[in-house]
């Protein structure tokens, strides 16, 4: 990778700013599990702190941008072909409970298509970048999508919805259906490390439902940038609008999509 452009050194800048204060709180949540109240309100907090970090640093560089985050309410900017969308900390469970898989995740939409994206994760200290037309790499190295084309082969990753949500019976089934068939399914907790993984050959697909924008804003353009396909539930490309989405190498998109429920 010969260098960053203007627009990817703006978000790795604010990127790894943001993350210096979450791995501090990451190492403070260990003391803090052992209190009866308090941890959870702590990682919120940890939260919304690194969420306005990175977008006063996004705002400063590119004022005219609109703003769409987990953690405020979207903004429309001067320049309405143009947004941020920023999940300041994807896997806030895993964060939580102590464990090291979480990620910050941020992708630069341009005229309703994402362009440019950046998924860190701290704790392994992984950058994932990718910009439209410019490849997709981690730490400096190109990734590719595997090339496994049996599916007893292939090892995916998806979610596993929890309380009240609808999609529940549906992921059931889809597990059902495809864990016979497949080398294993993985269920990490953090959607854009999921997706960064696909584009990095580690899963063979993706799947899941009832996600946000900002959880598979930037992970869709890396995957498709080390050569996947990404598609939402129906096969279209409206991911953001659905909620859903399935992500694979070429050789085995067809056949994940078709043992997924409709």
């Amino acid at each position: 990778m010969a260098g960053y452009s203007a627009n990817l050194k703006v978000m790795t800048d604010a990127v790894r700013k943001a993350a210096r204060g979450l791995v501090r709180d990451f190492g403070e949540v260990e003391n803090l599990l052992v209190s009866v109240k308090g941890a959870s309100d702590f990682v919120t907090r940890a939260d919304i702190k690194a969420e306005k970090s990175i977008r006063a640093d996004l705002s400063h560089a590119r004022p005219a941008y609109g703003w769409l985050g987990e953690e405020s309410d979207p903004v429309v900017g001067d320049d309405p072909r143009r947004r941020w969308i920023v999940d300041p900390l994807d896997g806030t469970t895993n964060f939580l409970h102590g464990l090291p898989h979480w990620a910050i995740s941020v992708a630069m939409e341009h005229k309703d298509e994402i362009v440019a994206a950046v998924i860190f994760d701290p704790a392994k200290d992984e950058l994932f970048t990718a910009e439209k037309g410019g490849g997709a790499w981690m730490n400096g190295k190109r990734l590719r999508v595997s090339a496994r084309k049996d599916m007893s082969e292939c090892l995916f990753a998806t979610g596993i919805p929890f309380g009240a949500r609808k999609t529940l019976s549906k992921t059931t089934a889809d597990l059902r259906e495809l864990m016979p068939a497949c080398a294993g399914v993985r269920r990490f907790g953090a959607a854009s490390l999921d997706l960064a993984y696909v584009a990095a050959g580690r899963y063979d697909g993706f799947w899941e439902r009832e996600l946000a924008p900002w959880d598979m804003a930037a992970g869709i353009l890396l995957v498709r940038e080390a050569g996947g396909y990404a598609t939402d539930m129906d096969a279209g490309t409206d991911m953001l609008g659905t909620g859903g989405v399935i992500a694979a190498n070429p050789e085995i998109f067809k056949k994940l999509s078709k043992s997924l429920q409709p």
